[in-house]
């Protein structure tokens, strides 16, 4: 099977890494890949964003799937581009993905299907004095949200008037998150522990991967500002297997069933990112496609196929023992770049890769923000490196210990890291 694989980040380089152990397998494309993906297929120097070059990359590479990695070409409707042409695709129409595109649609939808989630109410442009007179009345913290995408950082939590009225501010005057912040969702703030949730399904049937818990903020004790996400664990027993049954009948099946409702059948990954409440399991976000780094330790946990289980999904006949948990943990630490989320620095020398994987062969460095440049690997995004440990127990203190000692091994310029990854689960 020849297959594309679109994408350059850590998420990317843990799909490249399953895909490429598939029997099913005969040549994969990651367009454009980093140097992580680099011998794992064939890296192709494409503009993602120019969708006309991929699907004429596709038809001449005679490609039996196309696996969409980021949310922007499937907000954007490439999917829908490739299956006009008949070229499978494991990734959500446009419709669909609105689901993530415009959070305003997903709360409605939820709204309108009883579907648990945080009260909310929304506001655009030209309600800017409404939703001012509507901060005046709302109780501390509160919620803000970018309707549209703002990669992972379109989210705010004001503990007080005074920083909501400031953030309103910054979406409506100061357009820091361009068109996508000139619509908001208000949210109540939720108090409890969140939990990802990877729903791969062809709109009908389901597969459940393993749940993976992230770290959103910049600072351990979960302090400072939201970013991509500065690590993850993966399984998260907090989401145990009756707290389980019931996000599958109050959310994963209700969702799945108003999409199809909308005509926006889904097909592909559904990240559910929830939050365990006193009132039960409430949907925080919905995203269209794996999280990240949430993808990086929960893929590891996956015997059997993932190619397969990719293309029945986007053929429309899910294959629900295509793959299974191999009860095994995983941890995840980002390495970054001084000063991420914020400005950073770029290209400087990364070093101590390969001594890190020859003492923890067991451990996987997934690129994220990298290049190379003459042979030498240097640094090229906020995000450098997925540093994620995996074992065959569901031992997730030895884990981390495993993950930190990986890490420990490699350095750059301004290399910065959390050192809590997975202790909520317990030191």
């Amino acid at each position: 099977m020849n297959v594309v694989l679109i994408g350059s980040g850590g998420r990317e380089h843990a799909l490249a890494l399953a895909l490429s152990k598939s029997k099913k397998l005969s040549q994969l494309f990651i367009l454009p890949g980093n140097p992580g993906t680099k011998p794992l297929g064939k890296n192709v120097e494409l503009n993602v964003s120019d969708y006309q070059s991929i699907l004429e990359f596709c038809l001449s590479q005679k490609i039996d799937l196309v696996v969409i990695g980021p949310e922007q070409p499937l907000v954007d409707g490439l999917a829908d581009l490739l299956r006009k042409n008949d070229i499978a695709v494991f990734g959500p129409s446009k419709e669909a993905a609105r689901i993530e595109g415009e959070k305003s649609f997903a709360k409605n939808l939820m709204n309108e299907n009883n579907i648990p989630t945080a009260r909310y109410k929304i506001f655009q442009l030209n309600q800017k004095k409404d939703l001012l007179n509507y901060l005046l009345e709302q109780n501390y913290p509160i919620v803000i949200k970018a309707d549209g995408i703002a990669a992972g950082k379109g989210v705010v939590i004001p503990e007080d008037l005074e920083t909501a009225t400031h953030t309103v501010r910054n979406f409506f005057d100061n357009s820091i998150f361009g068109p996508a912040g000139e619509k908001v969702v208000i949210e109540e703030f939720l108090t409890g522990q969140e939990v990802s949730l990877f729903i791969i399904t062809d709109g009908d049937e389901y597969v459940l991967l393993p749940a993976a818990q992230d770290h959103k903020r910049i600072g351990d004790g979960d302090t400072g500002k939201n970013t991509g996400g500065m690590g993850a664990y993966a399984p998260a027993p907090i989401l145990t297997p009756k707290i389980l049954d019931e996000v599958k009948s109050k959310i994963v099946e209700p969702t799945l069933e108003a999409l199809k409702k909308k005509g926006a059948k889904y097909n592909g990954c559904l990240y559910c990112g929830l939050i365990l409440t006193e009132e039960g399991p409430k949907v925080i976000e919905f995203n269209c496609r794996f999280g990240d780094p949430e993808t990086q330790v929960v893929l590891p946990l996956l015997s059997g196929d993932l190619l397969e289980l990719f293309y029945s999904t986007a053929v429309g006949k899910i294959s629900q023992d295509s793959v299974a948990y191999n009860g095994g943990s995983a941890v995840c630490v980002v390495a970054a770049s001084e000063g991420y989320p914020d400005g950073y620095e770029k290209g400087k020398l990364i070093t101590g890769i390969e001594n890190a994987l020859a003492q923890f062969p067991q451990s996987i460095i997934y690129h994220a923000g990298t290049k190379e440049k003459e042979g030498t690997l240097l640094t090229n995004g906020g995000r450098v490196l997925g540093v994620t440990s995996v074992i065959k127990d569901n031992d997730l203190k030895q884990c981390k210990q495993m993950a930190y000692d990986t890490l420990s091994y490699i350095s750059f310029d301004g290399i910065y890291y959390r050192t809590d990854i997975s202790d909520k689960v317990g030191k």
